[in-house]
């Protein structure tokens, strides 16, 4: 519930970015960028643990990288709004194979129940 989170315990300051040969300041700019795109387009009914996930593995992605220096800023975002979608879309499939999971040992097929009633 994208309620329950702010995206400014996400925002990224020069110190957290670390060192980055004087580019500390860009790099923070254009992370923090990247986070307000893509939290404009996470679907409000978004669990928190999965924002949770998606910001943070944005990040992950990108840290230590050059690609944040060398790339276009939108170029950034598209990836990163391409990122959201495939993550929202893999945590529905997830759920969506969740609830379509019957344990084996759980289900009584007519074919068991026949069984069992000729043995008595």
């Amino acid at each position: 519930m994208k309620d329950l989170v702010s995206i400014q315990d996400y925002l990224l300051s020069i110190a957290d970015v670390g060192d980055w040969e004087g580019e500390e300041e860009l790099v923070a700019d254009r992370i923090n960028a990247i986070y307000h795109a893509v939290w404009d387009r996470i679907p409000d009914d978004t669990p928190t643990e999965l924002i949770d996930r998606l910001l943070n593995d944005i990040w992950d992605q990108l840290r230590g990288s050059t690609i944040i220096l060398d790339a276009d800023e939108y170029e950034l975002i598209d990836w990163a709004k391409a990122h959201m979608r495939r993550t929202l879309s893999d945590a529905d499939d997830d759920e969506d194979d969740a609830d379509d999971y019957q344990d084996p040992d759980d289900s009584d097929t007519d074919e068991e129940n026949d069984e069992e009633d000729e043995e008595y």
